[in-house]
């Protein structure tokens, strides 16, 4: 699993005492963050596009390859979500998690 440990070398949970965080390795953390930087720049760059008065087509096969990265960005997240903190609060008993997650894959797949 890739979980983070804190500054005294523990691994952190997923929730504690109500608080509910994330506990992404520092690679997992960086390609998020990369990809996430690079749809940053394409929007800008639609922005750019209807500035321009580019061709409606165009613009738009820009916005479709932008919502196919932002659905890899999904894709990631979904798995180290499903890797860790699912599998980690089902483990404690917490069956509440799986409707959770059915809740969050269908707002994803819309």
């Amino acid at each position: 699993m890739d979980i983070n440990t804190n500054e005294k070398g523990t691994q952190e949970a997923c929730h504690a005492e109500d608080v509910r965080k994330s506990h992404h390795s520092d690679k997992i953390k960086k390609n998020l963050m990369n990809r996430l930087s690079r749809i940053e720049g394409q929007v800008r760059g639609v922005k750019g596009l209807i500035e321009k008065d580019t061709y409606c087509d165009d613009v738009l096969n820009q916005i479709a390859s932008i919502q196919s990265a932002l659905n890899g960005v999904g894709k990631l997240l979904l798995e180290q979500h499903l890797k860790t903190c699912v599998v980690e609060r089902f483990q404690e008993g917490d069956e509440e998690v799986i409707d959770e997650l059915l809740i969050t894959v269908n707002k994803l797949m819309k």
